[in-house]
């Protein structure tokens, strides 16, 4: 048998292919391929077409292309820029005054986006040229829009939590209800961070206030009902049962399809450059869950969940000892490694410890999808991070390492929230699905 020295051996080297710059897929199959060939001869591989065939053969996974296709849409149709205008009317009062309006239309585009990327690449766009008008700080700004754009994974739909449930065997339906409380927490622990540091720092944040009637907000809100009907069409379908995660996906893609013609933006051109869009990003998931897959295979075929278990049980680790190893373990990683991939890699290893110790799968996998917000924004991989200073075209990434600052610490204090309180995650979820 194998000994759970060698499985450690094996997990290091493929996170070192993946540090090397190798992509995801190709470490994990590479690794896959040398733990079969090594342990189990060459004539295990015949096994791997059965595996292909068994993973993409899942009516799960047709939500991923349908949810980022849905977003994509809304990206290309204006949608954003309207709900932008709307909301900094509502949130400009607050001290902080346009800041909350990054935090507010990240919540709100990933309440229908389902990628933290796409949501930092999309309210970059539409709020840096408005704050050059204004007399804020630029590292808060960028730092705002960084964290805020994290949301994207956390408040559903969720493509990152589509691909754990997958993973896992968890319910993609508990898993997106499990996801908006903390989403709104965390939105509102954001927006207070903001005001703290408008009070601690008031040359940080521009103190115009802009008059505004009652009539004006109102009429600038219907803007904010597209999102507010796609939200309710998909998570609302899924939760009343009406639907399944993919039957929601399809009528969000449909739903957005009416929106883009109601602007006036549905075409040829924009069908085009969504679907090629979707076609890429599906690619790109899809290549990672099947070599995911296997390795989940040879892990699970060499006992290596087992061992560790057993390892886990000799020496008393309690459930709050492993989380709080998991959370310096992922911090570490998050700074070298892309964040699905952290993801993908880390599963087949960790989640049996997390079965073993009775820790509930639907928490963990927020708790897992909060470290990957994490590593979203910490150095020197952060995605958002460049995201942003590519949008912004000028000066040091330095700055938005400094502006996301006090944000990480906010995560890290909610992280803790979360694991003393669960019932914030794991209420809604019980509610809903009994």
């Amino acid at each position: 048998m194998i000994s759970l020295s060698t499985a450690i051996f094996g997990f290091i080297m493929m996170l070192g292919f993946m540090i090397l710059g190798w992509h995801v897929g190709v470490a994990m199959l590479i690794t896959s391929f040398i733990g079969v060939i090594f342990t189990l001869g060459t004539n295990a591989l015949n096994s791997f077409g059965t595996q292909l065939w068994s993973t993409m053969n899942d009516f799960l996974l047709t939500a991923i292309p349908l949810f980022v296709l849905l977003g994509e849409i809304l990206l290309r149709s204006g949608v954003t820029d309207r709900m932008y205008t709307s909301l900094s009317l509502w949130l400009s009062r607050l001290p902080g005054g346009l800041l909350h309006t990054n935090i507010g239309t990240c919540a709100v585009f990933a309440a229908v986006s389902g990628s933290s990327v796409a949501t930092a690449a999309t309210i970059s766009t539409v709020a840096l040229p408005e704050f050059k008008k204004r007399n804020y700080s630029e590292k808060l700004v960028l730092g705002s829009i960084a964290a805020g754009a994290t949301l994207g994974i956390l408040i559903p739909p969720s493509v990152n939590m589509i691909i754990f449930g997958a993973l896992t065997n968890t319910s993609i339906g508990q898993l997106f209800a499990g996801g908006i409380v903390p989403g709104i927490l965390l939105t509102i622990a954001f927006m207070t961070c903001i005001v703290v540091i408008a009070k601690l720092y008031p040359k940080m944040v521009d103190q115009t206030k802009i008059e505004v009637s009652l009539c004006d907000k109102l009429k600038h809100s219907i803007h904010l009902l597209p999102a507010i009907f796609i939200f309710s069409v998909t998570m609302g379908s899924i939760y009343t049962g009406w639907a399944t995660p993919s039957e929601a996906a399809g009528m969000g893609v449909i739903s957005s399809l009416i929106i883009a013609a109601v602007y006036k933006k549905l075409n040829f051109t924009l069908l085009n450059i969504c679907i090629l869009s979707t076609m890429r990003t599906t690619a790109l998931c899809f290549f990672i869950i099947i070599a995911a897959f296997y390795l989940n295979f040879i892990v699970g075929v060499l006992g290596i969940p087992q061992k560790l278990t057993m390892f886990v049980s000799e020496i008393g680790t309690t459930p709050l000892q492993l989380i709080f190893v998991l959370v310096i373990f992922y911090l570490v990683l998050g700074c070298f490694i892309e964040t699905l991939s952290m993801m993908v890699g880390t599963i087949p290893i960790v989640f049996p410890l997390i079965v073993h110790l009775g820790i509930d799968p639907v928490w963990f996998g927020i708790f897992l999808v909060l470290m990957m917000e994490i590593s979203l924004i910490t150095p020197p991989v952060g995605m958002n991070i460049y995201v942003v200073q590519g949008v912004r075209g000028h000066g040091s990434v330095k700055d938005i390492f400094v502006g996301v600052s006090p944000f990480v610490i906010t995560m890290l204090l909610f992280i803790i929230f979360i694991t003393f309180f669960p019932k914030i995650v794991t209420w809604l979820p019980n509610l809903l699905f009994n």
